[in-house]
This record gives structure tokens, sequence and C-alpha cells, in this order.
């Protein structure tokens, strides 16, 4: 199930499972989770409900992933941010449901584009975000969260 993100424990889960699952899964700083928590506490602070919102993937009443679509203010552009997935909720779809909700909002909404910002070393999301029809359109070394490679922009046509 994808619930908005809107409960109690909602902001604080997206920190948290950001934190210690990218930490042990990709070796990133701490860092990494500062920028979560500055991505969370700006949404929470002051999102347009009309034009930006969060979701929440539950299996069996359990938070198993989540997403954000915010405003990029610049030339009717969405952001996809925070997208993570359980691990044990991989291969049950909910990745790409999530981002379809995204997806779907944005349009709604009546942005002209999508776009994301990740680093290489998450080629799983990479597969979800291509499959989507996100398409790669910058690539540069990556300077941050203490892992190297190279950070990537993704970005969808959504009209």
């Amino acid at each position: 199930m994808i619930r908005l993100l809107d409960r109690p424990g909602d902001l604080g889960w997206v920190v948290l499972a950001h934190g210690e699952l990218y930490a042990t899964e990709y070796g990133v700083d701490a860092t990494f989770e500062a920028l979560a928590a500055r991505i969370m506490a700006d949404f929470a602070a002051a999102h347009d409900p009309a034009r930006e919102a969060g979701w929440i993937a539950e299996i069996d009443g359990r938070r198993a992933g989540c997403v954000l679509c915010v405003d990029a203010h610049e030339d009717a552009t969405a952001v996809l941010r925070v997208l993570l997935v359980d691990p044990a909720a991989r291969g049950h779809g909910v990745g790409g449901a999530l981002i379809d909700t995204c997806v779907r909002f944005a349009r709604a909404a009546g942005y002209a584009r999508m776009r994301l910002w990740t680093i290489d070393h998450l080629a799983a999301a990479r597969r979800l975000y291509e499959k989507a029809g996100f398409q790669l359109v910058g690539e540069e070394p990556n300077k941050h969260f203490g892992v190297g490679g190279n950070a990537q922009t993704y970005q969808l046509e959504l009209i």
C-alpha cells in the first residue's frame, strides 16, 4: 500500500532509513543522512500540498519505502527526492510503484518535467528510473558523501 507521508514518525523514519541503509549498503558518511534531514525538514516546514507531496509504502503495516515530489522552482520542473526501498521489500514492485505515484502526481500538478539527482552506486534505483522513462542528462565526478563515483542527473519529460 502507498499512502501519503503524513503520519507521526514518517519524517524521522525517512531520515533514519536513509542514514542506516545507505551507510550499510553504499558506505556513505554522515553527510548523506544530514542531506536527507535537510530535505525532510524543508519539506515539512514549507511544502505546498497542491504542488508537492510525499509517500510512504507499507507492507503489512510497516514502512517499506518512500519518495517525495518537490518543486524545483524553475521552468515548471518537479524533483523526485529520497526514493528508498527497504531491503525486505525489494522485488515486490515497491520502488516502481513509488516512482509511478510521484510521476502521476507531478503530471497532475502541471509540471512539464521531472528530474532527479543520484549517485552511480545506486544501480537498482537507476534501473527503476530508466524503466519509468527517465533519461541521463548529466554526469560528473561525485564529491559528496565520502564514496566517490559519479553524480548523475536524470530527467523525464511529462508533457
